[in-house]
């Protein structure tokens, strides 16, 4: 297999807009051994968002993205502005980690295929925001996370890697949602591996 940084590691970049326990969670497999990367930079386009916190306590390059004043858009000079500080950088793969914006055609031209996501549901069910809730709300039976490709829909790209939660009866979103996170933290390091051995990225 080619490794197109040279290091032998992936070089990972993440977008995040909150406090970044799925980064952390990639941070631990590197830690252990389990996950041969590093993470090389992490981005947030929420200024004060815990990532950021998190990426600087790890030593980690660190930065906000300009958002040209939109709250929930992400304008197309932004994501190519975000597209070339990961290239400079040399990430191989793009991690979203919580990334509450649509990533669109800008980034996903320059990264084609090497853009992913965790979702907290078992796609397609529950696209969006508060997956959790949306299934305790539906009566489900069963949730669980989902790592994805990200395409230009809302949490439509193509499934890497699932894994199932069972809904208590006595569940509540925020215990449901801490049993989902447990599993979001075992499923990212697998399936960015997972991404890697896919292709043979070439410089």
């Amino acid at each position: 297999m080619c490794m197109p940084n040279g290091s032998g590691k992936i070089k990972l970049g993440v977008l995040g807009s909150g406090s970044g326990s799925n980064m952390q969670a990639l941070l631990d497999a590197i830690a252990d051994g389990s996950l041969n990367a590093e993470i090389v930079l992490v981005l947030s386009d929420v200024p004060d968002a815990y990532i950021l916190e998190r990426a600087e306590k790890a030593g980690i390059p660190a930065e906000v993205i300009d958002c040209e004043g939109y709250q929930t858009r992400f304008p197309d000079d932004s994501q190519r502005a975000v597209a070339q500080k990961l290239k400079s950088y040399g990430v191989d793969i793009v991690c979203l980690a919580g990334f509450m914006r649509l990533v669109k055609q800008p980034m996903l031209d320059v990264f084609p295929e090497r853009i992913i996501n965790i979702h907290p549901s078992l796609l397609p069910a529950y696209p969006g925001l508060m997956a959790w809730e949306q299934a305790v709300v539906a009566g489900a039976k069963e949730s669980g996370c989902t790592v994805h490709y990200v395409d230009a829909g809302m949490d439509t790209g193509q499934v890497i890697l699932q894994a199932r939660v069972p809904v208590f009866t006595d569940d509540t979103a925020d215990t449901l949602h801490a049993r989902i996170q447990e599993q979001e933290h075992l499923i990212y390091p697998e399936a960015i591996k997972n991404v890697w051995e896919k292709f043979h990225f070439t410089e």
